[in-house]
């Protein structure tokens, strides 16, 4: 059984084994975090908390049974209405439904309790898991552009438009 929490201090040690972990294999489809990423760990995680208490980003955890960190779904640069979703599943629990699940219920979360109206994301052309995930979860295609020289998609979710508006995932 997993569940989504939002992000919190006690979670630093599990979500740092979660992206140690899977470092190499998020940097096949997503810009590397990069070493100091993970030298200054603590210091990251207190920044993320403090935007999150401050309204500019709203952070999950998908955490497993057993208290491990399978998955993040975060909504960032929260502005007049709007951030932008961003999500990455454990190697293990890729493939499983994980992250659609996630999103969907991040998408419940926006509308009802963020007050949010917009939601972008960016996925690799080559990242098909992550593109499948925002097309199941109601993301259009709104462009192109590229991520760490990359070629990318854009997309974009109406939280509010008739027959876009998330319901109970």
């Amino acid at each position: 059984m997993t569940e989504l929490q939002r992000l919190r201090a006690e979670h630093a040690p599990a979500l740092l084994a979660f992206e140690r972990a899977n470092r190499a294999y998020f940097a096949e489809s997503v810009p590397d975090r990069g070493d100091a990423y993970f030298a200054d760990f603590d210091t990251r995680h207190g920044e993320l908390l403090a935007g999150q208490a401050a309204g500019r980003d709203h952070l999950h955890l998908i955490i497993g049974g057993d208290g491990e960190v399978l998955g993040r779904v975060n909504l960032i640069d929260v502005e007049d209405g709007s951030a932008e979703l961003g999500f990455r599943v454990a190697k293990d629990a890729a493939g499983r439904g994980l992250a659609t699940s996630a999103v969907r219920q991040v998408l419940v979360l926006a509308a009802d309790t963020y007050g949010l109206r917009t939601l972008r994301a960016a996925a690799t052309v080559d990242n098909t898991g992550s593109r499948t995930v925002l097309q199941r979860t109601g993301f259009l295609p709104a462009g192109e552009t590229v991520l760490d020289g990359r070629p990318a998609v854009r997309y974009v979710r109406d939280l509010l438009e008739e027959g876009q508006r998330p319901a109970g995932a």
